[in-house]
């Protein structure tokens, strides 16, 4: 009998924890390949978070990063490594090489370009994970700025087997000191054999992605490669059996539907087909030190 047809109550309140399950799918960006979680049919956003990539999900050959100078508006990009490294460029100057455990939080606003790639001494393989949070209507058209938060500077606080670090946000009273956009969480949760966490409810949205290992909660067993979303009220207890490393994410809920079109995120479609306009018509800011290269846009803007 599955966990969704039984009558035992204790069971359905477990089933009623879980709102939807979300499968990463390939995606090619360029030479590297990628697990993509969000956006998905069944699910644009996560909180302010419209968009989930996880480098090295989708293939077990090395990975290099060689993404040449692309343009933005309406979010701020988060990339996050487990494991190689990438160096940061973009329009404003900024030049930036980030590490396992680092934050990068660039914010587009009105409109940035950037390029990463992967720094020529690099050793090994690029996992990790780049997250774009869409802004509030009020901060669209900010000017664009960029954050390096080292690892050292983030918090972190240890559970019942679990060891969490605070990426971005509030959670558990602890405040990291990356300038977010609007009310978010963002941790890294690794987990030792029979650890155990409970997720408790004072972010609105709230999901669970699986980097490494099985994660059980509601009753389900959840593999790498998957995300977990919660109902709002929930306060789902995460367990494993053997070691597990899981992403904790959520937040607010933005002030109205987001469209994603290639790399802009705005409450306003005109926006996007602006900036579209704009970057294919070369009226966007180079990136310092990576002049010579540029990412063509894949046509003109589609919407749903």
């Amino acid at each position: 009998m599955s966990w969704m047809d039984t009558n035992d109550p204790e069971c359905q309140a477990r089933a009623a924890e879980l709102e939807l399950e979300i499968q990463s799918r390939p995606r090619r960006i360029g030479a590297l390949t990628v697990g993509r979680v969000l956006p998905a049919p069944a699910r644009r956003m996560v909180g302010p978070i419209c968009f989930l990539d996880h480098m090295g999900q989708a293939s077990p050959a090395p990975q290099r990063v060689n993404i040449a100078p692309h343009p933005h508006i309406g979010l701020s990009t988060v990339t996050y490594l487990f494991e190689g490294a990438c160096e940061h460029r973009d329009s404003l100057g900024s030049h930036q090489v980030i590490v396992p455990g680092d934050i990068n939080w660039m914010t587009a606003g009105k409109g940035v370009v950037h390029s990463e790639r992967s720094p020529h001494d690099a050793t090994g393989s690029l996992r990790g994970v780049q997250l774009w949070v869409a802004l509030p209507k009020s901060r669209e058209d900010d000017a664009p700025s960029f954050e390096h938060s080292p690892a050292a500077t983030l918090p972190s606080f240890k559970e019942d087997g679990v060891d969490v670090r605070l990426l971005i946000g509030e959670y558990r009273g602890l405040k990291s000191p990356v300038k977010a956009s609007s009310p978010m969480l963002y941790a890294d949760a690794t987990f030792s054999a029979n650890g155990k966490l409970k997720l408790n409810n004072e972010h609105v949205e709230r999901a669970a992605y699986v980097v490494e290992g099985q994660l059980r909660v509601a009753g389900r067993v959840f593999d790498a490669g998957t995300l977990a979303i919660f109902a709002r009220s929930a306060e789902p207890t995460l367990t494993v059996d053997g070691p597990a490393r899981v992403l904790l994410l959520g937040g607010e809920p933005l002030d109205g539907p987001r469209h994603i079109w290639w790399n802009f995120v705005s409450s306003s479609e005109q926006k996007i087909v602006d900036a579209a306009h704009a970057w294919s018509a070369q009226q966007f800011p180079l990136v310092p030190g990576d002049e010579h290269e540029r990412v063509p846009a894949p046509g003109e803007p589609r919407f749903r």
